[in-house]
């Protein structure tokens, strides 16, 4: 995808051109997958932001802890390729500021440092995978890709269907199942639970969701968005693993199960 002569002094393996060999990772709502790309060295970053913009995903990076803690709020992203060694503070600590936001954004942790204790000390704190530089573009692009499905925060090709965790949803002949069990939903809980699946691990607002499923203004109708979150969970979280969540004060959120 990206190739230069001093790519090794980047931290990145040199190699050729050539086309993403998968279909682009979208998200549920149809938009392109975010990934937040933090590394201090600029000539690294723009590579890696190049490689992962090719693959059709959109990218943002930062330099610092601070601005990567704080683009990460601003961003949303739905995967983190993390650098261990910043200038402000390290990886580690980025990776628990971010979390108390978004805990299950998944972390892709970028290392010079090979020691094993090094790569058990970042897995331990909470990192999702690790890879030592030098490496190549294209298992960094493999790497983000598999945290993302096992994540389960974008959709590839996955025709009418909507998933998230074992929550499955068809959308052309209306079919739902949790863990394989069907979910006899009425047209209003199927709209309201399309909407939560095409976002997952986003939260949405009142005001959101009565415009999307209701196309009402926000106003005097909040009652109807708690009231048809309670009728879902009844059907779908009722001796299970909860999978909607209320944010006090700010919305709704569905997460797969734990």
């Amino acid at each position: 995808m990206v190739s230069s002569g001093n790519d090794a002094s980047l931290g990145v393996m040199s190699q050729s051109t050539a086309r993403p060999a998968s279909a682009p990772l979208r998200r549920f709502d149809g938009a392109p997958v975010r990934v937040l790309v933090v590394d201090d060295e600029n000539n690294l970053t723009e590579l890696l932001s190049m490689a992962l913009r090719y693959e059709g995903w959109e990218v943002r990076s930062a330099g610092t802890g601070m601005a990567a803690v704080r683009a990460a709020r601003e961003f949303q992203p739905d995967a983190v390729a993390l650098d261990m060694m910043l200038p402000d503070f390290d990886g580690m600590e980025v990776l628990r500021r971010m979390r108390a936001d978004n805990p299950n954004v998944p972390v892709l942790f970028l290392t010079a440092r090979d020691a094993v204790e090094d790569r058990v000390a970042g897995l331990t704190a909470g990192g999702d995978d690790y890879v030592t530089k030098p490496f190549s573009l294209e298992e960094v692009v493999a790497r983000l890709r598999a945290l993302m499905r096992r994540t389960a925060v974008m959709a590839e090709d996955a025709g009418s269907q909507l998933v998230v965790g074992d929550l499955v949803m068809d959308e052309d002949s209306h079919e739902v199942t949790r863990g394989g069990d069907t979910v006899n939903l009425t047209a209003t809980e199927f709209e309201l639970l399309r909407y939560l699946m095409r976002n997952p691990k986003r939260v949405l607002s009142k005001a959101q969701i009565l415009d999307r499923v209701w196309n009402y203004d926000f106003g005097g109708q909040a009652n109807v968005v708690e009231l048809y979150i309670s009728y879902l969970r009844k059907k779908i979280d009722v001796g299970r693993e909860p999978m909607i969540h209320t944010m006090r004060g700010v919305g709704y959120v569905l997460k797969p199960a734990t």
